[in-house]
Order: structure tokens, then C-alpha cells, then sequence
């Protein structure tokens, strides 16, 4: 195993990364994922954390009727904090994590009891002596470059053997800047797997079933976040005008554009993304 080296984050994927904290921090949910909703929330009804919990539940069960029964070997990638991970291995499969994260490798150790193998390393980076049956890549792919993806799977599976991906993409390839830019172009996934050997068994478009979730998380950043926000910015204007000031400019310098744009998610995702479900086979080593 290779040692990790410094990673360059883009801010596309930093800006990701801050939304994660932040969906932990509102759910204390043991998954990442979106979730699945099994029925649709129809317009006006309140959405509740117990509500996405429920749907992040049915995501395991929707993204693991996707596995092949033959399945016994599994390399979680972007493993999370372990959710996904310690449901495969009850299920009696061999699981292994994979993440650059050392925080989220604590989590996953505590939520699995250290019991289920976690590399910190970057899957660029990461090699191995066997194959495995199956690459999970559940919700983790957009932070792996297509053709490392392709070619990383393709070197850690035997023929036959499958790479599961579960995301968000972008069906708009000129969909260059924000919040979901790191997310892969469809196309370009497709045509850089086939490249690799892969063929596409199987596949399904759930995104009307994850979007809810991105309304949930906006209804509380705008009922809690920004009402927070805005109380301690008219504390500090009362307590320290002269801090309040330099603040009050900051925000507009720096995050008036992202906040916007994290406000607008919903109608972003609608206009230039999907979220799929997609299962590879490889049947061409190269």
C-alpha cells in the first residue's frame, strides 16, 4: 500500500465537502448518501428527519438489489463513515473500505468495531494483491477522475467481476462551474468505462426519489442556518459595530455567490444533473 500523497482538493469538491459536514451534523446519521425516497413527497408536504432517515435506509436496500447474488468480495471506495460497509458485511460479504479521509476513518472504525479493513489512501493510489468481485463507488465516483476510475476498477477486478456506481452526473457537459461541477459527465463515464472493458448491465435513474432530501437540507439551512446567521451577525453589529462591519463585507466579498448558489441547488440539480444507479461488468481485461 502506498503511502497517500498531498491532495489538491478542487473547490467544486470543497464546497461538496462542506455540505457533507453539514448533512452530518443535521442528520447524526450513520450513511452520507442522499437516501432514497420510496414515495414521493407531494408539494407543500413537510419533510422530516425522520423522513430521510427512513429514505436512507431504502437506499441501502435499492443500491444492494444492484448486487449480483454471485457477489463475495467487495472494496467499498469513499467508504464514508461506514453505514454501507457494516450492512454488506451482515450480509455475510467480505468488505473492505477505502477513503483519503482520516477523520471519516475514524468514524468508520467506530461504527464497524474496527472489525472491517480500512485503507486511508486515495483510490488512485491504492493497489492490491487479489481482485475483488465488486468496487462500490456510492456517491464517491465524482471525486475520482473518469479515466482513473475506469482503469483503477478494470486493474482490481477479474473478468467477470462488476464495478456498482450509485451518483450524481451531469447530463449537461457545459455545466462547467459551481457546486455540482466536479460530478462526471454521463457521456464521458460511459465512453471511459467501455474504454476500459466495462459493459453496462444494468441501470436506473433515481433522482426523483434523492431530490427531496436536497429540499429537506434547504428548508433547514434557510429555517435554522441563515436565522442563525443573521442572529449573530446583529449581536456582533450591537456588541462591536467595527467587527460587524469588516464581517458584513466579507460575506459579500467571498459568499454571497456561493451561499446563492448552495440556495439554488434544487433548481441546479433539475436543469443539469441526474442521479443513477449504474451496474459495470468487466469483460475485457486490459
Amino acid at each position: 500500500m502506498q503511502k497517500p500523497n498531498s491532495i489538491h482538493i478542487p473547490k467544486a469538491t470543497r464546497y461538496q465537502n462542506a455540505a457533507i459536514d453539514y448533512y452530518m451534523g443535521l442528520t447524526g446519521s450513520s450513511y452520507l448518501h442522499y437516501g432514497y425516497w420510496e414515495v414521493i413527497p407531494s408539494i407543500g408536504e413537510e419533510l422530516t428527519l425522520t423522513h430521510l432517515r427512513t429514505a436512507q435506509v431504502a437506499y441501502t436496500t435499492k443500491l444492494f438489489s444492484f448486487i449480483p447474488e454471485e457477489i463475495k468480495t467487495v472494496l467499498d471506495v469513499g467508504c464514508g463513515i461506514g453505514g454501507n460497509a457494516k450492512l454488506l458485511a451482515e450480509r455475510g460479504l467480505s468488505v473492505e473500505g477505502l477513503a483519503p479521509d482520516a477523520v471519516q476513518k475514524e468514524r468508520f472504525l467506530q461504527n464497524t468495531n474496527g472489525k472491517i479493513p480500512f485503507y486511508l489512501t486515495r483510490f488512485e493510489d491504492f493497489s492490491a494483491t487479489y481482485n475483488y468481485d465488486l468496487v462500490l463507488c456510492s456517491e464517491s465516483s465524482q471525486y475520482i477522475a473518469v479515466d482513473d476510475l475506469a482503469e483503477g476498477a478494470a486493474r482490481l477486478l477479474s473478468n467477470g467481476s462488476y464495478l456498482l456506481i450509485a451518483d450524481m452526473m451531469r447530463l449537461n457537459a457545459e455545466y462547467k462551474e459551481g457546486i455540482f461541477s466536479n460530478c462526471h459527465v454521463t457521456s464521458e463515464l460511459k465512453n471511459a468505462l467501455e474504454k476500459a472493458g466495462f459493459k453496462l448491465i444494468k441501470s436506473e435513474d433515481i433522482s426523483r426519489s434523492v431530490v427531496p432530501t436536497i429540499d429537506l437540507c434547504l428548508n433547514n439551512f434557510r429555517t435554522f442556518g441563515i436565522t442563525t446567521f443573521k442572529y449573530i451577525a446583529d449581536v456582533v453589529k450591537i456588541a462591536v459595530p467595527p467587527l460587524y462591519t469588516l464581517g458584513n463585507w466579507a460575506v459579500k466579498r467571498w459568499l454571497d455567490k456561493p451561499i446563492a448558489e448552495g440556495l439554488a441547488a434544487r433548481e441546479i440539480f433539475d436543469k443539469h444533473l441526474c442521479y443513477q444507479i449504474q451496474l459495470w461488468q468487466l469483460s475485457t481485461k486490459i
